[in-house]
């Protein structure tokens, strides 16, 4: 794994999943993040280093290696931190409480799939974008 990168992990069979990675892969100027699917065998190590629940968290992980990991509301915003530009400004969600941005974030995870679809297998880069992908 590169060394001061931040590692996504995401459910690589929900398309609002997909839809937020490939959001992201274009709004990230500075080379930040890579990425790993949930369902893969990089992605299930990561998650049993950090002793990571996937019945409670089943969507979308932010991996600081060394320094911490995020889920939920809370990975969402930490990775809109990254985008910069006006993205920048969705810190001010995080003056709302946890526990209120994790309720909405379960509901729409909870529903995900019924309301944006899923695929058969996971998302498959295309060979420019392979490099930003952990095996």
């Amino acid at each position: 794994m590169e060394n001061g990168k931040k590692i996504i992990l995401f459910d690589g069979v929900c398309n609002l999943c997909n839809n937020s990675v490939q959001f992201v892969i274009k709004r990230d100027k500075n080379d930040v993040f890579r990425y790993a699917v949930l369902q893969s065998d990089v992605g299930q190590q990561l998650l049993k280093q950090r002793h990571i629940d996937t019945i409670a968290v089943d969507s979308i992980i932010l991996i600081e290696p060394g320094v911490a990991y995020y889920t939920k509301s809370d990975a969402a915003l930490e990775i809109a931190q990254h985008l910069g530009g006006l993205w920048k400004l969705s810190a001010i969600f995080s003056w709302i409480p946890a526990t209120l941005r994790n309720r909405i974030y379960d509901f729409v995870a909870k529903n995900r799939y019924k309301w944006f679809g899923k695929q058969e297998s996971c998302m498959i880069p295309t060979p420019e974008l392979r490099a930003k992908f952990l095996d």
